[in-house]
């Protein structure tokens, strides 16, 4: 077994309920992978700059990144690839959930380069939230005049709400124009076309020469399922949703909280999946 790149979701995957991890076998394991040439990649719906912090306890330059699912890839702060969704895309997704959601007050947060953007109208409430999420969270009064690269529109809708019904009236609404998918927590995020964790771990592997035959990864929602369908070596996790595991074969040897992505590694170098 050759493998040469190994990715993992974060939330529910790598981190635990309290979005931590164990770092000190991180650490350990992050040197026998640069020992042995394999690349370790964040693949996630956070914006890079969430994402990044996760890492600072063990260097966060050691890791490369997917972030905002797909549509900004970074390595060592050089841009890899980004990739944005205009301003008339932006507003015709507004109308629509005018038009068909109004009652349901759910939230709008777009994910740019400089930060994350929400309605003037949130509460203080609201925007702690948002900041567990997004480091910088500016307030707006129209999001078609933000001046900034939009990466990721995500709607966040009412707790208890299942959000499946809203995935697929999007799809049908937008065709193949952006791309929809459900990041878990009642959320959506609404994409450029073709843009998923797959098409990062795509780019990365022009980049550095790696097949998908010598790629593992790891997620444990349905924003990850393009990304474990690409991969020789695909993981879902023990604590994921019943549907991704009919989806996907392998299951990570622990839960999100339990080790499950740091201890299924250590098995995959040890030949345990050969």
């Amino acid at each position: 077994m050759t493998i040469k790149l190994i990715a993992t979701d974060m939330d529910g995957t790598l981190l635990r309920d309290d979005r931590t991890f164990d770092y000190a076998r991180m650490e350990d394991l992050l040197d026998e992978l640069d020992e042995r040439g394999i690349h370790f990649v964040a693949a996630s719906g956070n914006q890079y700059t969430q994402l990044r912090s996760y890492f600072n306890p063990v260097d966060p330059d050691r890791v490369t990144y997917v972030s905002d699912n797909g549509a900004l890839v970074m390595n060592h702060e050089e841009v890899i690839a980004e990739s944005s969704i205009t301003h008339a895309q932006i507003k015709r997704v507004i109308d629509w959930n005018n038009r068909t959601n109004a009652d349901l007050e759910n939230l709008i947060v777009l994910s740019g380069h400089n930060g994350a953007y929400v309605s003037n109208h949130a509460t203080p409430e609201v925007i702690g939230m948002v900041k567990q999420f997004y480091p910088v969270v500016h307030q707006v009064e129209k999001f078609k005049e933000i001046d900034d690269n939009i990466f990721r529109f995500t709607f966040v809708w009412p707790q208890g709400i299942d959000v499946h019904q809203y995935i697929q009236q999007l799809r049908v609404e937008f065709g193949e124009e952006l791309h929809t998918t459900g990041s878990g927590f009642g959320t959506v995020d609404i994409l450029a076309p073709g843009v998923n964790k797959r098409t990062g771990l795509q780019q990365l592997g022009e980049k550095w020469h790696i097949k998908p035959e010598e790629m593992a990864a790891f997620g444990d929602n349905g924003n990850d399922l393009e990304m474990l369908r690409y991969v020789k070596y695909p993981f879902v996790m023990p604590n994921a949703e019943d549907f991704m595991k009919i989806r996907v074969n392998n299951v990570a040897v622990n839960d999100n909280n339990h080790n499950g992505v740091l201890d299924t590694i250590e098995a995959l170098l040890a030949g345990a999946f050969d």
